[in-house]
């Protein structure tokens, strides 16, 4: 298991960005949290197998319709094991 911190940059609120991630997260058994920043932009936080990770990266640059992902900011980080399921937090 590894985690990831995504930064993803450009029109990804107001547009079902955050449940676009938690649904994504959820059917790939992804661990972790997805938030919107107070700059603009998305944060997540995701516990997953590395393959599992880099799937998720290509579906979170994709993103929902409405949607236009600039930047994807990537930090590579030790698991937490704190998260059980995927949340959207508020």
């Amino acid at each position: 298991m590894e985690a990831r911190q995504y930064i993803i940059q450009g029109r990804v609120q107001g547009v079902g960005f955050r449940w676009y991630v938690q649904r994504q997260a959820s059917a790939l058994k992804i661990d972790g949290w997805v938030r919107n920043r107070p700059d603009g932009s998305v944060e997540v936080w995701a516990e997953a197998p590395l393959a599992v990770l880099d799937n998720f990266q290509s579906l979170l640059q994709k993103g929902p319709p409405g949607s236009f992902v600039r930047n994807i900011e990537i930090e590579n980080l030790g698991r937490s094991g704190l998260y059980h399921g995927f949340d959207i937090k508020f």
